[in-house]
């Protein structure tokens, strides 16, 4: 027992995180939830428990078999094996993404699949030392399992600092802490093998995922949050006779245009999956300064004078304030850079004749570059009080010739390709 209470306190920090994951989830035994946190958690149980098991069978050489000796060590470091290599593909998902090419993937997983298969071939070669406090594992698959560990936690921190840039501030902060605290730990014991400190890292790394990403209370309050901004917005789109449908379009076309970008790896430095979901979260938002126009001029069925225009594209500048002012204390700064940006800038063309500011080309930024195509292609569309909607082969034609003077010439091209995709949108989203 004195060998495994640390294991068994670790335990007990992971089946309370299952406990309270899955009742806030619930648990359907019908449908089938697979995802890497929920990989990463099972593998957790077997790497701690094989790592008190391996913990006493170890400090028991005389009333256990060397054969078995030899299965737990086995199961213990593949458990080893195995969490570094989920870690690694976890903060690769929140931060890069999954890899889009096959090639790719096996580079990934080639370092773990030959320390496997190393493991199995050279397990006799396993060594038991007796050390001053306790016994220990060493040998070449003791070494060969800490090389892989090493590798992985090397090319854990590569993907994360590459895009450390580009990922949420608290985010970024709350990664790092448990990714230093889990190497630490690992090195320690690398370093001092007496300590069987080893469960402690698979803990930290768990609990901090769980806290910052995973929680299921902060994911509902993520999509209060989400639905609160959309019903604001449509709130906003019924005083211009709308009943909603304008936001669910252009957001749809919004996401059709960012899931080709990210396909196709176009501004990887910027199109993060923080990136892709805040400008998401802020396209219902892109009209928001309308609230400050009045009726008249909202309203109005024929056409605007310059006086009238002049006060209407004043509702960029006035979304702007509205989204600082109001959703400032949100707490998630990128997410508010984005929707100011969506709000005041959708309106700014290629050719510098846009307005408020008269921006052009890549001084819009990328997030009023993809609203400005998406808001337009939606307006000539749609039926408006002064007018009737325009055929779709006549909305494409809008939006292909804007290309260099009205819109960003790469995301034409890619808006004019994904043509069917779009008018799948338009005909279920047609309101």
């Amino acid at each position: 027992m004195e060998y495994v209470k640390l294991q068994l306190g670790c335990l007990a920090v992971i089946f309370f995180i299952v406990f309270s994951y899955f009742r806030e989830i619930g648990v359907d035994l019908k449908k089938k939830n697979y995802s890497l946190f929920n990989a990463i958690l099972i593998n957790a149980i077997v790497y701690i428990f094989f790592d008190g098991l391996t913990a006493y069978t170890v400090n028991h050489l005389d009333i256990v078999s060397h054969t078995a000796n030899l299965i737990c060590h086995l199961c213990f470091m593949i458990s080893i094996d195995t969490m570094v290599f989920l870690m690694f593909l976890y903060i690769l998902s929140i931060t890069d993404g999954f890899p889009r090419k096959i090639t790719k993937w096996i580079l990934i997983c080639f370092p773990y699949a030959v320390n496997l298969a190393i493991l199995f071939l050279t397990l006799n070669s396993l060594e038991f030392i007796h050390g001053k406090t306790t016994n220990y594992s060493m040998g070449f698959p003791a070494y060969t399992c800490y090389s892989i560990v090493a590798l992985y936690f090397i090319l854990t921190f590569l993907t994360f600092f590459r895009r450390w840039k580009y990922i949420e501030k608290k985010k970024s902060v709350s990664i790092f802490v448990y990714m230093t605290v889990s190497l630490t730990v690992t090195v320690f014991q690398m370093i001092f093998p007496e300590i069987l400190i080893t469960a402690i890292a698979p803990t930290i790394f768990v609990l901090g995922i769980y806290l910052n990403h995973e929680e299921p209370s902060v994911k509902k309050l993520h999509a209060y949050h989400k639905d609160t901004v959309v019903d604001f917005a449509t709130l906003v789109e019924n005083r211009d006779n709308n009943t909603g449908g304008h936001i669910k379009r252009t957001t749809a076309y919004v996401k059709l245009i960012l899931k080709e970008l990210y396909s196709r790896g176009y501004y990887k430095d910027l199109l993060t999956k923080d990136f892709i979901n805040n400008l998401e979260m802020a396209a219902p938002m892109h009209d928001i300064g309308k609230i400050a126009t009045p009726d008249a001029i909202l309203q109005k069925p024929g056409k605007l004078t310059d006086e009238e225009y002049s006060v209407m594209k004043q509702h960029s500048e006035n979304g702007a304030k509205i989204i600082q002012e109001t959703f400032g204390k949100h707490g998630n700064e990128d997410f508010i850079k984005i929707a100011y940006e969506v709000a005041r800038y959708h309106h700014e063309k290629w050719n510098g004749k846009g307005y408020p500011l008269g921006l052009k080309e890549t001084e819009i930024p990328l997030s009023a570059r993809i609203m400005a195509i998406a808001d337009v292609f939606d307006a000539v569309s749609q039926k408006r009080c002064y007018r009737d909607a325009m055929p779709l082969d006549q909305c494409f034609e809008i939006i292909g010739k804007g290309k260099e003077w009205d819109f960003d010439p790469l995301l034409v091209d890619i808006f004019l390709e994904i043509r069917p995709k779009v008018e799948e949108v338009y005909k279920e989203i047609y309101v």
